[in-house]
């Protein structure tokens, strides 16, 4: 098979390791291919690709959309390296404000699949990075919502020496305790 599907200790978060077919021309890879996806429990249609660039320091989360608008997520780090981080926000899930990371890189070439009902977020550990993700849904400012990076109940530990630069937005969010539409 050219992709590895790999249940990670919240195990509706899926580490997606492809099969690399390298040589001296450079390499090919297969990112998504529908049945391989439903066969390993991703049956989601994908409605919307984005495209992120970040630099050295940036940490981006933790964001999610409330329901109805709720996004799963395939991540991947097409240039540089992130640490990327799934909290599961899903109120009556027994891993309820448990998180997982994982490293991923152009380099790895590994990708995050995330459900819906999860915050997600990302810091860059390389001068710059770039991501490719695909959603479930659309964006919808509406429905766009955001849990505090360094929710001490939530307690991620980002592997980071250093300040994170944060947009405005992420530095005023709310601790997950006083979200109230989840």
């Amino acid at each position: 098979m050219p992709l590895e599907f790999k249940k990670l200790n919240i195990e509706d978060v899926i580490l997606i390791i492809p099969k690399v077919f390298k040589d001296d021309r450079g390499f090919f890879l297969e990112s998504y291919k529908k049945s391989e996806f439903k066969m390993n429990g991703i049956n989601i249609d994908f409605n919307q690709d984005n495209h992120s660039k970040s630099t050295k320091g940036v940490l981006r989360g933790l964001h999610y959309q409330a329901p109805p608008k709720e996004q799963a997520k395939i991540v991947r780090c097409i240039k540089g390296k992130i640490f990327d981080v799934a909290v599961d926000i899903r109120k009556n899930s027994p891993t309820f404000s448990k998180w997982v990371g994982e490293i991923l890189s152009e380099d790895n070439k590994y990708m995050l699949y995330i459900p819906a009902g999860f915050a997600h977020g990302f810091v860059v550990l390389s001068d710059e990075a770039e991501l490719l993700y695909k959603a479930s849904n659309e964006f919808s400012k509406e429905h766009d919502r955001g849990i505090l990076w360094n929710d001490e109940d939530i307690n991620i530990n980002w592997g980071i020496d250093f300040i994170p630069l944060l947009s405005e937005k992420d530095k005023n969010q709310p601790r997950l305790k006083d979200v109230k539409d989840l």
